[in-house]
């Protein structure tokens, strides 16, 4: 079965935001989102909005060094992930299961350089530049959770 793509443009930040909160808005306990992109397309802010949409009051900002970092929401508990520096090996040792497999909403950032350990079921975000402020997303849902969930948001025009 060939795999469904939707895609979103956003001509700036509240664009962005506003898929961050269209998603947030459906995406049950226990969801991954990944999110790949090159240095300087908008993951963090990307996540920054999602966290917003989710009730975190807190700042939210890249977990570059800390690779994980975990935030209360209203809604669901926030567990923002940066792949960047570590190898697959250094984050299998993470224990990232508890994360991927628990009571939150999970976002990995750079999440193509960790494959192999990714849940099967999830929402897979790649953010191109397209110029100025404007950003490609293109979503690739893993599961019937995401495929219905990106199926409803292409049916209201939220994505195509």
């Amino acid at each position: 079965m060939q795999q469904a793509v939707y895609t979103y443009r956003s001509c700036g930040e509240k664009d962005t935001d506003a898929l961050a909160a269209a998603l947030a808005a459906w995406l049950p306990a226990g969801a991954v989102l990944t999110l790949d992109g090159d240095l300087g397309a908008g993951k963090t802010r990307f996540s920054q909005g999602f966290a917003r949409a989710l009730g975190v009051t807190e700042i939210v900002n890249s977990p570059t060094f800390t690779i994980v970092k975990e935030y209360e929401g209203e809604r669901l508990p926030f567990y923002h992930m940066d792949m960047y520096r570590i190898s697959q090996q250094e984050a299998d040792e993470l224990g990232l299961d508890e994360y991927f497999y628990g009571d939150g909403a999970t976002l990995v950032e750079w999440a193509s350089l960790i494959a192999d350990l990714l849940p099967p079921e999830r929402l897979g975000i790649t953010i191109e530049v397209a110029g100025g402020s404007e950003r490609l997303f293109w979503l690739t849902p893993r599961g019937a959770v995401y495929e219905r969930g990106c199926r409803t948001m292409k049916e209201n025009g939220s994505l195509s």
